[in-house]
């Protein structure tokens, strides 16, 4: 159990167990070894990584495989964009982390008011739930893979990623969580070895095609909200203001988050790519995860399969921590509580609370037997499309905000991105509405 710190650098703060890890502390042991600009990144690491890599959970990892699955080669382009789109949003909610000192829901809360605060608290807490119920899902889905039922896999691995989460240090839980993401990497060897058309491949990820039918356009909307979900931008913020990240300290973490982003758009194009390549091709239907690593097997061979499913289990685990701390960190910060991974795990603590509350009520969901899982886990992704203009706009709001920001608030160029961006991502949503329309009129 964590040991409240006797020499607190807080007086009038939420007790904290660990005071090792802040960014400038880092920084300048780097400067005084004479270390250089390597281990000054490093010291920033994480942020972006994390919250880019766990946008390819199960529930992305099942979008990604149903894109490739369904519609073969020709809605690839989506990722590449939705990709783009995560670098630039990731970065600006970095940088109001680092100018604010707060989460996101904490900028709501004292710019908008508490009103707005607890709007965007049930907003967030909505769209997450059944994205953590994916996650789950998705340990079960690994687990079945070698017989071990969702009732004994999904339980323990609650359990074990709530100690790590409860008992652990911030330092403790992001090394666990960086060894974990590592896992992500067998995506790209199983795109490799679906033997994919590569001139095919290329063309389709950077020549737009648009969706033949209704389908086509869920796809589309889905892996728009899995590659940039609305709680990745609220972790990214909330961990680096947990990571005590500045301003001062953002060139480094504007590496961190590029790295994060871009391999979270590889290993979906890899995901993509080898179910296009191999179960589009043979005409094979899947309903989730567990069905393309299960089917690659006949396809691409049994190692093939194993690949799939070990990156399953590392992204779902991944996931499965980083969610609900997501979300905890909403929580606590809509209503002024403490939000840390730092915290004295010896009181009662909110943000503790409300991890292990909603790992509790994921895992009894997922235990359910004969759940419909994966209209649950699709549909999600789809809500998180379309919540995601709200998010972004408030972002962008936000970090246009002189008053909040100072010097670091967004310049000309990038509120003229940042609009189009954000036209993009409604332009997205509203042909998803209009499809559907069409297709129930």
């Amino acid at each position: 159990m964590k040991a409240k710190h006797p020499h607190s650098p807080r007086k009038h703060g939420p007790p904290l167990a660990h005071h090792r890890r802040g960014i400038a502390q880092q920084f300048a042991r780097f400067r005084a070894a004479g270390r250089g600009a390597f281990s000054a990144f490093l010291a920033v690491l994480g942020p972006g990584l994390l919250a880019g890599l766990s946008d390819d959970d199960p529930a992305g990892i099942t979008t990604y495989s149903l894109l490739g699955a369904e519609h073969g080669y020709r809605l690839l382009w989506i990722i590449p964009a939705s990709t783009l789109l995560l670098v630039q949003f990731h970065l600006m909610a970095v940088r109001l982390g680092a100018a604010t000192g707060k989460g996101f829901v904490g900028v709501i809360r004292e710019r908008w008011g508490h009103g707005w605060g607890y709007f965007a608290v049930t907003g967030l807490l909505f769209a997450n739930f059944g994205t953590i119920c994916a996650e789950y899902a998705g340990i079960s889905a690994a687990g079945s893979l070698i017989n071990i039922p969702s009732w004994v896999s999904a339980p323990l691995a609650g359990l074990l990623i709530s100690l790590l989460v409860v008992l652990g240090s911030f330092h403790r839980v992001e090394r666990v969580l960086l060894v974990i993401s590592a896992t992500l990497a067998l995506y790209i060897v199983d795109g490799i070895l679906a033997g994919p058309d590569w001139a095919e491949v290329w063309h389709n990820s950077v020549v737009p095609h648009l969706p033949v039918d209704h389908a086509g356009w869920i796809a589309i909307a889905a892996t728009l909200g899995t590659t940039l979900a609305p709680w990745g931008l609220a972790f990214i913020q909330s961990y680096a203001v947990d990571k005590k990240i500045t301003v001062a300290k953002l060139r480094w973490e504007r590496v961190d988050v590029i790295i994060g982003s871009l391999l979270t758009g590889i290993i979906g194009l890899a995901i993509a790519v080898a179910c296009a390549a191999t179960l589009h091709r043979a005409g094979i239907q899947i309903n989730d995860a567990g069905d393309a690593a299960s089917a690659l097997r006949p396809l691409a061979g049994r190692f093939a399969t194993l690949l799939f499913g070990a990156g399953l289990l590392g992204a779902a685990l991944l996931a499965a921590a980083v969610v609900p701390l997501a979300t905890a960190y909403s929580i606590a910060e809509g209503v002024g509580a403490a939000a840390s991974l730092d915290l004295d795990s010896g009181r009662f603590q909110l943000f503790y609370a409300a991890f292990v509350g909603l790992t509790v009520a994921a895992v009894s969901v997922v235990s359910l037997p004969g759940l419909p899982l994966i209209p649950f886990i699709y549909a999600s992704q789809v809500v998180n499309a379309v919540l995601l203009p709200l998010h972004v706009i408030a972002l962008h709001l936000l970090t246009r905000d002189a008053g909040l920001m100072g010097e670091a608030r967004t310049g000309r160029a990038g509120l003229v991105a940042g609009w189009v961006s954000i036209a993009l991502i409604l332009a997205c949503v509203t042909a998803l509405a209009w499809s559907w329309v069409v297709a129930t009129g």
